[in-house]
């Protein structure tokens, strides 16, 4: 098929790499020339793994193509909107700006071929719900034979090629209209033939269950996050270990383990935004009261940030010209992506009090140089580790899970080490003569 994909960031250079492995013709539209311009020569302008090859393999087909000018989406069968809605600066809700405008390129310069089907739109950017509404209604008054339905994406950095090539579910939002929905769905049927052959679930439901489906499987999650750092603050003045709480609560398979990892909190591009929007969008719709709880599930969240740099100045004794080696300011692993990272947050909170930082990251570090040329970004762990005061593991990358306690001893200037993640071992790092300290977790005796 001739797909149109706009908007060439994480989520949208992803799935034309994708759509374009799956054997379609895949034009990536983007009002950026310097990332359209890396990605058309096969260059990936963020981390993700296997992305390079996929992107590579992609553009050396032929069937992979990125663009500045939206002549070229002319001829596409669907035009993929795949643009951010970021948090408006001071509120809450979601800005929409990103999408009006794909709406209004995609108006402007699709044209369906004479005698062939319209066009379908297909949303794939997390909105508020009855955004898809408003935009089928522009569609219908554009005088252009364009349809849309609703695509939630559900990438997990880290994992987007396999959730994209091999998504666990997708769910398609159909206009009410019976005929215009049965052929919506045959054209999302048509590119996605090789995962529906895999047996991947498929969902199909209206406009407004397909826009809630993003938000509230995020919400869900954020939620199991915070409940689980919620029973940290407990185990903290308790004297229990929340890993072997949400190990015996997580054997329910009502309630599972996944999730259940109790740190630091949960940030990045999607959940902290997507919680905040989805409170907006409640209480626009006058059920403000539906969603109360997150409110609590977001300020449960940071508070672990304040209570990772509460455990650091507790470890070193007052952070005031204390060197703290902080390992990982991405919001996860193999990404080098910062947005509302809990790491990069605590780190500044360091910063702002005083404290001396040795900042490292397998991924990050030079766009963090970029970013905050203010803060100290070593290249090597071992420059980090020498002379610090403790040792803050923020993000669990492995070459951090895995450091030898033994090791690197020999290198602190004091043997503090505050597990953001609990992804350490207490008593081998307590063995070789450090000061473990966790997030909700003490040396289990047992």
């Amino acid at each position: 098929m001739r797909i149109s994909v706009i908007g060439c960031g994480y989520l949208g250079a992803v799935h034309a790499a994708s759509m374009a492995q799956l054997g379609h013709d895949v034009i990536g539209l983007d009002v950026d020339e310097a990332k359209v311009a890396k990605l058309a020569v096969g260059v990936a302008p963020f981390h993700e793994p296997g992305f390079d090859d996929l992107l590579r393999r992609g553009v050396e087909s032929g069937r992979l193509r990125f663009s500045a000018d939206p002549a070229e989406i002319r001829d596409a069968e669907i035009h993929f909107v795949a643009v951010g809605t970021p948090q408006m600066s001071g509120r809450l809700g979601a800005d929409m700006s990103y999408v009006d405008q794909a709406v209004t390129t995609i108006i402007e310069h699709a044209d369906p071929a004479d005698g062939a089907r319209p066009a379908l739109v297909a949303g794939k950017s997390t909105v508020p719900v009855g955004t898809a509404e408003a935009i089928a209604q522009r569609l219908a008054s554009s005088g252009k034979r364009l349809l849309l339905a609703w695509n939630p994406e559900f990438l997990r950095e880290g994992f987007a090629i396999q959730d994209t090539l091999h998504p666990d579910r997708i769910v398609y939002g159909l206009p009410d209209d019976r005929a215009d929905g049965e052929l919506a769905k045959s054209i999302l049927d048509e590119c996605y033939a090789v995962p529906l052959a895999e047996d991947t679930p498929l969902v199909v439901a209206n406009y407004p269950t397909a826009e809630l489906v993003k938000v509230a499987a995020n919400s869900f999650l954020a939620t199991k996050i915070s409940f689980i750092n919620a029973m940290a603050e407990l185990c903290d003045v308790t004297g229990g270990d929340v890993t072997r709480l949400a190990e015996a609560i997580g054997h329910d398979d009502r309630i599972g383990r996944k999730f259940l990892q109790a740190g630091i909190g949960f940030g990045g591009g999607c959940l902290p935004k997507d919680i905040r929007a989805f409170m907006a969008r409640a209480g626009e719709l006058g059920v403000d009261q539906a969603l109360t709880f997150l409110r609590e599930v977001d300020t449960i969240n940071l508070r672990r940030r304040d209570h990772a740099v509460h455990l650091a100045e507790e470890a070193v004794g007052g952070l005031e010209g204390k060197k703290i080696a902080v390992l990982g300011i991405t919001f996860k692993p193999d990404t080098d992506d910062m947005r509302d990272s809990p790491a990069l947050d605590i780190a500044g909170k360091l910063w702002a009090a005083g404290a001396e930082l040795a900042i490292v990251d397998p991924a990050a570090a030079d766009k963090l140089r970029d970013r905050r040329p203010d803060l100290n970004v070593p290249d090597t762990l071992e420059e980090a580790l020498e002379g610090a005061h403790a040792v803050m593991v923020l993000t669990p990358w492995r070459e951090f899970v895995e450091l030898d306690p033994a090791a690197v001893l020999p290198l602190v200037a004091a043997p503090n080490v505050i597990d953001g993640r609990n992804v350490l071992d207490p008593q081998r790092w307590n063995d070789a003569g450090w000061n473990y300290f966790g997030m909700g977790r003490g040396v289990p005796t047992w």
